[in-house]
Parts: structure tokens; sequence; C-alpha cells
């Protein structure tokens, strides 16, 4: 199963505050121990919502709203996606991440073709699957 895990933002990353040299360190090693075990197929930092950008679909034409976004109360600041057996091994491997400081990071299941069941159509499985195995994520599966 693949799992998402996302990491909040806070004041200091939104305010484009880098984390000092031994959080980077720390996340450094534990990365490698997560590639190591075949566990990490992807993982980012991003940066701040003052250089993001909303689209919203309201309407015929999409709005472009320009970052940073404040009114929002739960920004994301990175993430993992991750190849696991299970939740509890999830949960199990982000244990051990160097988080501090009372944050709270959020596991969510990603959705596979085949738990859409019948309402995905045969040719659509199909063509879901080729993509996927086209897809720069899917050399690391």
């Amino acid at each position: 199963m693949r799992v998402m895990v996302i990491v909040p933002a806070d004041k200091n990353s939104e305010a484009g505050m880098l984390p000092d040299k031994k959080i980077l360190t720390d996340m450094s090693k534990f990365n490698e121990e997560l590639v190591k075990a075949g566990v990490m197929l992807a993982g980012e930092g991003l940066q701040p919502t003052s250089k993001g950008k909303r689209v919203k679909f309201s309407g015929a034409t999409p709005a472009v709203i320009d970052g940073p976004f404040t009114e929002s109360k739960e920004l994301i600041a990175g993430f993992w996606l991750w190849q696991v057996k299970s939740m509890d091994e999830a949960v199990q491997w982000l244990k051990r991440a160097p988080f501090g400081g009372g944050v709270q990071i959020e596991i969510r299941q990603v959705f596979e073709t085949e738990d859409f069941g019948d309402a995905l159509t045969p040719e659509q499985k199909a063509s879901e699957d080729r993509l996927r195995s086209k897809s720069t994520l899917a050399e690391k599966k």
C-alpha cells in the first residue's frame, strides 16, 4: 500500500526560513533509512505559499489566486510518498522521524486502481495502469 505522509507548515516555513543544520542532518539520515528499506518513493519540502498559486474552478473561467494563503489553517510544508505493507508499518516509521515541538503529522492511504472496484471500467483501469507504469515513481515501486 502507498501512503502520503503530510508535514504541516508553520510560521517559520511560511516565512521561508530553512530548518537548521541539525534538523537537516537528522532528516537526511532518516530519509536514507527509508530509502534503504525500500519505503520512500518520494519526499520533498515545499516553498512557502507566498510563492504559490491557487486555481479556483467556479463558473466557466478558472480564477488564479496568488499566495500567500494566510487564511488557510492547514498548510503543507512537505510530504513523503511511502510504500508500506500496512498503516501500522507507516506509523512505526513515522514514530522514528526527527520531529518534536508538538507537531502533528498526517498519514493518508493513497487510492490504488483496484480500490475503485466496479466504478472503474476495465478500459479505465488499463489506462490508469498504463499511465502509472510510465510515471517516474513507477520505477521506484
